[in-house]
């Protein structure tokens, strides 16, 4: 009797194997690889050649000096991005973030074409959100903290008059 029962794990466990595995191979067979997002950089997108052109790609870099200028209404925009060795010419239709800038690290979202420009579709300024206060090592600091928008000096307590002191 017990024999029995072993023998009907033995073949359960293995039949849930096997249904597993075949569930991995099917999700790895379809279509998974269609909805994989590449990171790379200029250098990488441009040695990709052909391989980027369609996929959906994100590219990171600096935009380049210079490069930033208007396209096709207000809210469109072209510039270069760079990694120091290659440089992406990028379209890029939407309003851009307020921080996006020459010389700020970047990351768009879009499509290669097969005329070598890229089509932005998102823009993402990338930055980190560490405060410099000036080079000028001499600053007051109360001074410094005033000067950060919508801070004022605190005005002087005012002592209330009591109306039974007379």
């Amino acid at each position: 009797m017990i024999g029995l029962k072993r023998g009907r794990t033995k073949w359960f466990a293995l039949a849930a194997l096997l249904v597993a595995g075949g569930a991995f191979l099917g999700i790895t067979v379809s279509g998974i690889g269609d909805n994989l997002v590449y990171y790379w950089g200029p250098k990488e997108l441009r040695a990709a050649g052909n391989k980027a052109v369609g996929a959906t790609v994100r590219l990171g870099g600096q935009v380049a000096p210079g490069s930033v200028k208007p396209f096709d209404s207000v809210s469109n925009l072209e510039f270069d991005v760079t990694d120091g060795t290659a440089l992406v010419h990028v379209v890029s239709k939407g309003v851009p973030p307020q921080l996006f800038r020459d010389r700020i690290g970047v990351v768009v979202e879009g499509t290669m074409t097969a005329g070598g420009v890229f089509e932005s579709r998102r823009l993402m300024v990338s930055h980190d959100n560490k405060y410099r206060a000036p080079a000028d090592k001499n600053v007051d600091i109360k001074t410094l903290m005033q000067t950060t928008e919508g801070l004022d000096p605190a005005p002087a307590p005012q002592v209330a008059k009591s109306s039974n002191s007379r």
